[in-house]
């Protein structure tokens, strides 16, 4: 059995140190590795040879820097800890992939001084597209990105920016329908459990559950903390059920919060749900569906998502100017009376 030669020098071979071993020239190796370039079966099986004894593989990324669908997309995200921010990456970057794109995945974090400095990453990798997945990156990052001609696509953000692709949910329809499901439970004495500092996305869910609730002649009882974790929506029920008049049902702005609720309303209070108490989350994370949470919640449309981020990552930034609005559906379990 022939041994394989190692790369020269103990580097990757290049297209150059295969050109010399199978005796051909540069340009015969690159159209050997290009689809529907012309070469001889001859020539062909040389390049091919000489190829696997080098290990050589094709750099596709330095031959595609000059073309906009071989550039890696970059995405800026944050609270990876959390399960729907991962949840929602796991789709992205699975529908980048099989649609053959690169992704750089970006930490963010909650800082605005690390966004930016971020998303200027983003410039310097000379990225076909950026994907915005935080609520934390300034819009003037944002809109310098598409001043330098990079597509950007922002997903369940409010700001108003022109070339900017847009991937909303439509939370005015989730919400109502989340009223209508505590009407329908006989609720009455309703609480709203969110966080102090909200997202675009938290505070659309905020406003529109208030407004249609008040529709009903029902006004919420509020509570926010200082974060959408579980502890904190173990936080708001004790606060809450521990009141002279504590509430009947409870719209948790996220499934994390909610299952801090239930645990806390189950084991502390001994609330039976949903017979003494109804509670209703919002993203379907894989936890809503655990016989011990069984959460009655909204799905986020994760596919829908990653799909709309492929088909939007392959046009052009001019013709980014668009608004994509996806249905978050409700989904019954065991948390809210029917």
């Amino acid at each position: 059995m022939k041994t394989k030669l190692p790369p020269p020098n103990g580097t990757a071979a290049s297209a150059s140190d295969v050109a010399r071993l199978a005796g051909v020239s540069r340009s015969a190796v690159s159209r050997t590795f290009t689809n529907g370039a012309s070469v001889s079966a001859d020539t062909r099986a040389k390049v091919l040879r000489a190829a696997e004894e080098l290990h050589y593989h094709v750099n596709f990324l330095a031959r595609g820097l000059s073309k906009q669908e071989s550039r890696p997309v970059c995405i800026l995200v944050s609270n990876l800890h959390k399960p729907y921010h991962a949840q929602l990456l796991d789709h992205i970057t699975t529908a980048l992939q099989k649609a053959q794109r690169i992704s750089i995945i970006i930490n963010v974090g909650d800082d605005p001084a690390a966004a930016s400095g971020a998303l200027e990453q983003t410039l310097n990798y000379r990225a076909s597209a950026t994907i915005v997945l935080s609520g934390s990156p300034p819009a003037p990052m944002v809109r310098r990105c598409v001043e330098v001609g990079q597509s950007v696509i922002l997903v369940n953000r409010a700001d108003d920016l022109p070339d900017v692709r847009h991937i909303s949910i439509d939370y005015e329809t989730a919400m109502r329908n989340a009223v209508q499901m505590f009407m329908r439970a006989g609720c009455q004495k309703i609480a709203l459990v969110s966080r102090a500092v909200r997202t675009p996305s938290l505070l659309a869910r905020e406003e529109f559950f208030i407004a249609f609730l008040r529709a009903q002649n029902i006004t919420p009882q509020l509570w926010r903390g200082a974060s959408t974790s579980y502890e904190a929506g173990q936080q708001a029920m004790r606060e809450l059920l521990v009141g002279l008049d504590p509430p009947d049902g409870v719209f948790c702005i996220n499934d994390l919060m909610a299952c801090g609720c239930i645990d806390t309303a189950r084991h502390e209070f001994k609330r039976r749900l949903p017979e003494d108490l109804c509670i209703l989350g919002f993203d379907d994370i894989a936890q809503a569906a655990w016989s011990g949470y069984d959460l009655t919640t909204f799905a986020q449309p994760y596919a829908e998502i990653a799909q709309a981020v492929v088909q939007s990552v392959a046009v052009q930034p001019s013709a980014h100017n668009a608004k994509i609005l996806l249905y978050a559906r409700p989904v019954w379990r065991g948390t809210m009376r029917n």
